[in-house]
């Protein structure tokens, strides 16, 4: 997928008056690329809607207008959006409660390695986790990283022809697995070459 530049961006102005139908717009487009890998966790497949998404609010929000900070967070976003042979994913921990947050955390050290992709009867796909910066130490975990499933060819034409797509998670602390609905693999097809 191609990269965003600032000619992709609106201005501080066009995006507060195209906002409401916009963030519609993306709020839909991501229901499909939201997959939940048991009770308290969820992967949120990105692509360059998803990230156009991001940096329009992160610019709105920290009010930037000036072109060499709107080329920091291009920088900073546009490797999350896949490059047409893997898909990235925002991972998160999500626990209501605070202390269950707190116990469960400290007792996933090593989860986003553990996250995975399978296509068909192929070999799981683990993540890269968290290229950007380290989210967790060997006493607790972040509860959101940043993940990258690299497929290779064989992966894509099984997908393409229709390979079931799951998404699970094989640590001690948490084993859970799901398998991608139709609408979920037609979102995910989308972003390989």
């Amino acid at each position: 997928m191609q990269t965003l530049t600032r000619k992709d961006l609106m201005t501080l102005e066009q995006y507060a008056e195209q906002r409401p139908s916009f963030r519609a717009h993306v709020m839909a487009h991501k229901r499909d690329r939201q997959v939940a890998i048991g009770p308290h966790a969820t992967l949120y497949f990105e692509d360059r809607l998803t990230i156009q998404y991001q940096i329009q609010e992160m610019l709105r929000i920290e009010k930037i207008f000036e072109a060499a900070e709107i080329e920091e967070e291009l920088k900073a976003y546009n490797p999350l959006i896949p490059d047409g042979s893997n898909w990235k994913a925002t991972f998160m921990l999500e626990y209501e409660d605070e202390e269950r947050r707190r116990v469960a955390l400290s007792r996933l050290s090593g989860v986003a390695q553990r996250v995975y992709v399978q296509v068909g009867n192929g070999p799981r796909v683990y993540a890269i986790a968290d290229e950007d910066m380290g989210r967790e130490s060997d006493e607790k975990t972040s509860s959101v990283h940043f993940l990258r499933f690299e497929l290779g060819r064989e992966h894509a034409a099984a997908a393409r022809g229709g390979a079931k797509i799951l998404c699970g998670i094989d640590h001690p602390a948490y084993h859970e697995e799901t398998i991608l609905a139709e609408a979920q693999r037609a979102a995910l097809l989308a972003d390989l070459a």
